[in-house]
């Protein structure tokens, strides 16, 4: 019999990320662990308040079932007997398209809610129970990095808007954006288009900033990199390729 897929709460992710200590002997702060689950920062330092506050054990923790769980960080109010969690799921289908959308923000969605349901959660926990729903149907794994061993690199987001301080021009840029996972580093950079020309520009700009490339280059999916998708071999720009292996390695 095949295994089956457990799904993991929100809550006991953030349990994982607390517990697991870092090749430095540090943990991970509460600021990375809330970018890693899409939460507010506040969010997790109450869990680990109370993690602290009470002494708890995570591995005793992480072998309670969710109910129990939950009960321990909410006790009294715990969302699985709340109508409004039970609204918030009705919801859910919607919730999770609208955020595929461009500009469509969880303050967005709760300023929606709230207008609709004037009894519902505030916008705090609003946010908290709709991250662990989605959190509940699309679960995720903790990664662990090498320190420059990756370099992620795509174009994010809209063109941004630049006025010539002599002609008044009005002109648009593209922002590329390259990190080290390891350590959050981030190098961002405006070009006048997304060709290759300009990619390798800004890659050569990174490169020369951090000091140093690593081993492996990861694009998703972008345009002057990846000439045609594909989940498992996708045809790569080769001339780009070529360039890259050009510029100063370690």
């Amino acid at each position: 019999m095949s295994g089956k897929v457990t799904r993991m709460s929100m809550i006991k992710q953030l349990l994982q990320l607390y517990r697991n200590v870092l090749p430095n002997g540090k943990r991970l702060s509460n600021r990375a662990i809330a970018r890693e689950l899409g939460l507010d920062k506040e969010t997790v330092n109450t869990f680990v308040r109370k993690i602290k506050a009470n002494n708890y054990d995570i591995e005793a923790l992480l072998q309670l079932a969710d109910p129990v769980l939950e009960g321990k960080f909410m006790a009294g109010s715990a969302a699985y007997t709340d109508k409004r969690y039970e609204t918030l799921k009705e919801l859910l289908p919607y919730y999770e398209q609208e955020l595929k959308r461009k500009h469509v923000t969880r303050g967005l969605l709760w300023k929606e809610y709230i207008a609709s349901h004037p009894d519902g959660y505030r916008q705090t926990q609003f946010c908290f129970h709709l991250n662990q729903l989605l959190v509940a149907r699309k679960p995720s794994a903790h990664l662990e990095h090498l320190p420059g061993e990756k370099l992620y690199v795509d174009f994010c987001g809209d063109r941004i808007e630049y006025v010539d301080i002599e002609t008044g021009e009005v002109s648009k840029a593209y922002i590329f954006v390259a990190t080290l996972p390891y350590s959050d580093y981030t190098f961002a950079m405006a070009t006048a288009t997304q060709t290759t020309d300009d990619f390798l520009l800004a890659l050569s700009c990174c490169l020369s900033s951090f000091g140093g490339s690593p081993k492996i280059l990861v694009p998703d999916n972008l345009k002057a990199a990846v000439i045609k998708s594909d989940k498992y071999e996708p045809e790569l720009n080769r001339i780009m390729a070529r360039e890259i292996n050009n510029i100063s390695m370690f």
